[in-house]
């Protein structure tokens, strides 16, 4: 964490995780840094308005990105095959109630 200045780790169900400090999990912003259209300095002001943070907070998920971004990748991945099954499942109820 000294590495990291506003960055912790919270225990969960996927193990322990990188977070902001009183913010979102780092693999959160990252996903919302692959989803805006903007690069550079207009990211991060896209990224800090789209996640309600002030853009040095930002700026520490991004570096702690650019130090681990294995760790990062796996979890956004997690979260990602989480929302396929998740609409996967929907989409057979909706067929079964169609």
């Amino acid at each position: 964490m000294a590495e990291h200045p506003g960055v912790i780790f919270k225990d969960g169900p996927t193990g322990r995780r990188a977070a902001l400090v009183l913010g979102p999990d780092i693999w959160e912003v990252i996903k919302a840094a692959r989803e805006v259209e903007e690069r550079g300095d207009e990211a991060v002001t896209a990224m800090a308005d789209l996640l309600n943070l002030p853009m040095e907070r930002v700026r520490a998920a991004l570096r702690y990105y650019a130090a681990y971004p294995e760790e990062i990748d796996a979890e956004v991945g997690l979260a990602d095959e989480e929302s396929r099954a998740a609409e996967e499942g929907w989409r057979a109820q909706q067929r079964l109630l169609a």
